[in-house]
This record gives structure tokens, C-alpha cells and sequence, in this order.
């Protein structure tokens, strides 16, 4: 990846690396990880760095819901309503019909 590239991506907040003393940016695997996915969104998917960004943000919570499945069937279900709500609205934003999901 093209250093101006990194850059642009740190400038508008897509990966946050460390850095060293002399400002140098070290990169971790998680960050590694994170820009293979962007890579792969922006490359092969086509989208601009917005959707990019509006995609990351919509792994947090989904990847939150994954790693609380151990929590209860009540919270669960509470969990995966609030998620299908948090997906529909999405696909209406971006245009995409909802009732494809059912």
C-alpha cells in the first residue's frame, strides 16, 4: 500500500497506528488486518472511503454480538432486535430494500 495511502487513511481516522519515538508509525496486526479490509473494500467492492468507514463502524457492534453469545435468551433476542433495527435502517439509507432480509 502506497504510503500516501496510509496517510489519507490515518488523516481521516480509518486506522490509528502507534508510533515511535521518532514518529515513525507502527503498525500492529489488528491495524494490519484492518487495512487488508479496506483494501479489499475500496478495490473490489468500490466503495468510497464514507462507505468504508460507515461498514467499520457496523462490525463493532455486529462483532459484539458475536462475542456476547454466551449472555442469556432474553438479552440475546433483545441484542439481535436492536441489530435487525440497526441493519434495516441501513439498507433504507442506502437504498436497499429492508424486506430482503425476511
Amino acid at each position: 500500500m502506497h504510503p500516501q495511502t496510509l496517510r489519507k487513511y490515518e488523516r481521516v481516522g480509518l486506522v490509528q497506528p502507534s508510533r515511535t519515538g521518532g514518529h515513525l508509525r507502527l503498525y500492529s496486526n489488528d491495524d494490519l488486518l484492518r487495512l487488508r479490509v479496506i483494501r479489499r473494500l475500496v478495490d473490489e467492492l468500490g466503495l468510497n472511503l464514507a462507505g468504508v468507514r460507515l461498514v467499520l463502524d457496523l462490525v463493532g457492534p455486529l462483532r459484539r454480538l458475536v462475542d456476547g453469545a454466551e449472555l442469556n435468551t432474553e438479552t440475546l433476542n433483545a441484542a439481535a432486535i436492536r441489530a435487525t433495527a440497526e441493519l434495516r435502517s441501513f439498507l433504507k439509507y442506502v437504498g436497499a430494500d429492508p424486506d430482503d432480509l425476511d
